[in-house]
């Protein structure tokens, strides 16, 4: 695959620029948390997304956009329904997607917490109840591999969901996310690179 880079932005990715990022205050990534999203909620297509993480959502289009008009909050990645991947921040700076949160990192045998500092957020377009694409499994597990490629540190074991970090805040990926068919395919797609 020609998609390695070198800068932070993945070559298969359309680049769209969030504001809503910064410099990491560490020299780690060592974290993937996996989101989802769908704006109006349970609405999928439209450019609500790339409004909101641009800061540019219009409060009048939906009631439910006026209510988080004034988030500023970014991902590194977005996986559409189709599998298209829309880039807001480059990997090597801190995405604002993880919120309040904690994750127990095995390695250092402590909880750990401001993920931001050192994770990577990928959200995929949808919802907690609809079954995702077989579209958006094959890129996930593609701009994973490049991304584990990318981050040494960054293994299988380090991938995780927004609902595992802040169970008692959100539920997403959700129960329609497929964890062993999206590892299948990371497999697959590891295998094929060796």
């Amino acid at each position: 695959m020609n998609d390695q880079t070198h800068d932070g932005w993945w070559g298969r990715a359309r680049r769209v620029d969030s504001p809503n990022c910064d410099a990491r205050p560490i020299d780690e990534v060592s974290l993937l948390v996996l989101h989802a999203i769908s704006l109006p909620p349970g609405q999928f297509s439209g450019d609500a997304i790339e409004a909101l993480f641009t800061n540019q959502l219009a409060m009048d289009q939906h009631p439910f956009f006026a209510e988080i008009a004034h988030l500023r909050v970014s991902a590194h990645l977005l996986i559409r329904r189709d599998g298209e991947c829309v880039q807001f921040v480059n990997t090597d700076q801190r995405a604002w997607h993880a919120g309040r949160s904690c994750w127990w990192d095995g390695r250092a045998m402590q909880w750990r917490q401001t993920l931001n500092d050192f994770s990577l957020g990928i959200e995929l377009e949808g919802d907690d109840i609809t079954p995702f694409t077989k579209a958006q499994y094959h890129a996930l597990a593609e701009v994973t591999q490049w991304l584990m490629v990318r981050y040494p540190a960054l293994d299988a074991s380090r991938i995780t969901g927004h609902a595992h970090i802040a169970p008692l805040r959100k539920t997403d990926p959700g129960p329609a996310f497929d964890w062993a068919y999206f590892y299948q395919r990371l497999a697959k797609i590891h295998l094929d690179t060796l």
